[in-house]
Order: structure tokens, then sequence, then C-alpha cells
């Protein structure tokens, strides 16, 4: 709750009576001053020549001097009470009308406030295109719209730099490992030492591509559309995770939990972007965990939103670290198993497609050990619906 105060609207309302109640207030104190100083003269006439009527004469004007004062007292006293209840009613009045004028000259502000809410990243092609006198708040409504068009024209070229690199930089990775093929398929016995040469640089050259691939997908979630959106199961998404990375869970002897993954827990967006955000929780639970140790997924749904919660085993952590592990290259340390393997992606790209459709990755470091990721994403319309 904002005090009402605060609003620029209440702010030009509060000035415009202050002004109109201190001006009043003035008036107010001057007129009463000037009634009160004013001296009623009693004309003498003609006096009485014997002393009984002169004494009679002087007590008649002495009563009528007191009633005189009582009333002018009377009077102003009937004045300061008038002018008081003028002043508490045109004071109420002039909120009233203050309100009323601050909220038509506002009225401007709140229709580029409103439809500056309403532009997002989908639609800056969309301008405010405010119509008027070439006022404060055209200028204001302009100088937003000229934003608009920078920000559409960077958001342009990292679309366009992204669909580039895509090509670009993979047909070098792609000329290598061709070449490194020609190499080891020459006739003949090859050099031990260059067997293994050509191991670690094969090595390298899949590192480098799952690097490559995961910047080019966090740009294209940060930078690009969600293109084709529809219903996805948020269960099959995480049972095709556990089922690609089987392998790597028998070799570990990790225990998977999945008890809590909800038949019914959908939500709307880019299948292919959802499915990675999957697959990236459940490789950090895989490569990230202690051998023999265990990892629980779990699929729930509320009202208007489903939640996916991936959590694992392993040694303590402390939460300052695990705040920083959805930052790009961002990695605990070492002592973990397969840190190595990582890029230090897979959590920030969580957490752009969370945020892409309209979620929010939330990480917890477990006070048992291990780590809690749960990722919290609007409910399909339709199957909460149904």
């Amino acid at each position: 709750m904002r005090w009402p105060g605060r609003t620029v609207g209440w702010r030009f309302t509060l000035l415009y009576a202050s002004v109109f109640l201190a001006s009043g207030f003035g008036l107010l104190v001057l007129t009463n001053l000037l009634a009160a100083g004013k001296n009623t003269q009693i004309a003498p006439g003609q006096l009485p020549q014997n002393q009984s009527d002169l004494a009679a004469a002087r007590q008649q004007i002495h009563d009528l001097q007191a009633r005189l004062a009582e009333a002018e007292a009377l009077q102003s006293r009937r004045l300061l009470v008038g002018s008081l209840i003028a002043l508490v009613v045109m004071g109420l009045v002039s909120l009233l009308l203050g309100r009323v004028i601050s909220g038509r000259v506002l009225r401007p502000l709140r229709t580029v406030t409103a439809a500056t809410r309403r532009i997002s990243a989908e639609n800056l092609h969309e301008r405010l295109a405010v119509a008027g006198p070439e006022d404060e708040v055209k200028d204001l409504a302009d100088t937003i719209d000229g934003l608009l068009a920078r920000l559409e024209a960077s958001f342009a070229a990292q679309r366009r730099f992204v669909a580039n690199a895509s090509h670009e930089l993979r047909t070098p990775l792609a000329t290598m490992r061709a070449a490194l093929d020609v190499a080891e398929a020459k006739p003949g016995p090859l050099p031990a030492q260059t067997a293994a040469l050509g191991g670690r640089v094969r090595t390298e050259l899949d590192r480098v591509d799952r690097l490559l691939d995961g910047l080019l997908v966090l740009a294209r979630t940060q930078h690009g559309a969600l293109g084709d959106q529809a219903p996805v199961a948020l269960g099959d998404l995480a049972g095709g995770a556990l089922a690609a990375r089987a392998a790597d869970i028998r070799a570990a002897g990790l225990t998977v939990d999945t008890a809590d993954v909800a038949p019914h827990a959908w939500t709307e967006g880019n299948a292919t972007l959802l499915a990675r955000l999957a697959q990236n929780l459940v490789d950090n639970a895989v490569l990230h965990n202690v051998d023999g140790g265990w990892l629980r997924v779990a699929v729930t749904a509320a009202d208007g939103t489903v939640a996916l919660v991936v959590e694992s085993g392993g040694p303590v952590l402390e939460q300052a670290q695990v705040d920083r592990l959805a930052a790009p290259f961002q990695r605990l340390g070492a002592d973990r198993v397969g840190s190595d393997d990582g890029s230090g992606l897979g959590l920030s790209i969580v957490a752009a497609v969370a945020e892409a459709h309209g979620g929010r990755l939330e990480l917890r470091a477990r006070p048992a050990g291990g780590l809690r990721a749960t990722v919290t994403l609007p409910r399909s319309r339709q199957e909460a619906a149904a």
C-alpha cells in the first residue's frame, strides 16, 4: 500500500488546497482586524442644562454604548464563526476541485504509463504516438518513443547476431573435426603421442561445442522470441531428462526418487526451450553429486502455477555461493563430482528460460547437504480450467 500523498496527483491536490486555505486564512484575519478596529462615535447633540436631566442623559448614553459594544462583539463572533465555517467548506471544495484538476492535468501521464507497461520485448515496434499540444507531456512521450526505437534496433541486432553466430562459429569447429578425422584415418600406424593428442583435441572440441551451444541458447532466450508456444507437460519433460541421463545415473550409483511427479501439471511455452530447462536441472543434479548419492524430481501444480523441483545430495553448501549459480560461468568448487564437465551456463540457461516464460528459478542450499532447485512457471490456462 502506498500513501496517497506521495503520488503526484495528491501532491498537486494538497498544494492547491494549502495555497487556498492559506490565502483564505489571511483574508479571514484581515477582515476581523478591520472589523475590530472600527470606533463608534456617539454625537453628543444638545445636552440638557439641569443636573438631573444631564445625569439621566449620560446614563442613557452609557447604556447605549454598552448595548452597542455587546452587539458589535456578538456580530464579530458571528462573523468569525461564519467565516470559519465558510473556510472549512471552501477548503473541502478546494480539495475536491484540486483532485479533479490534478486528475485532468495528469491524465496524459497515466496514458503514457499504461502504454509503456504494455510494451515488452515482443512488441517493441509499438509506439505511444501521443497527440496534442507541444507541451512537457508530449516531449516525454516522444522521448520514450525514441528510446523504444533504439531498443528495437538493439534487439534486432542481437537477433541477427545470434542467427549468424550459429553458422559462423560452428563452421570452424566442423572444419577442425574433419581435419582431425582425416589425420587419424591415414594409412599406417598412428604414433601413440599423436593419438593421445588427437583425443585431447577432440575432447576440447566437444567442450567448446557444448559451450557454444549453451551460449547460443542463452542468447536466443534472452534476446529472441520464444517462437511457437504450446501446452507442455512438465512431468514428461522431467522423465525425458532422466531417461537421457540414465547411463550416467547408473554409473554413479545414484538413487532417483520420482514419486511426487504430478501427471497433470502443464504449462505453455516453447517445448524445445522447456525441455532444455529440465535437462539442465537434471544434468546439474547428476554431474554435481557424490558417488552413491541420490536425487529427487518432483512436479507439482497449484491454482495458477506449476513447479519443477530437482533436489540432489552432497556436501553442505553456503547459501551465498548458491545465490551466484544462476549467473553465467558460475560453478561451485572443483571438489564436486563432474565439475570439470560443465560449462557454467546450465543454471543461467534455466533462469533465462524460466524468466522468458514468466517464471523464476529459486536455488536453496539444503541444511543436510546438497542443492534444491525449484522452477515455478505459469500454469496452462486450458489445463487449469479443466
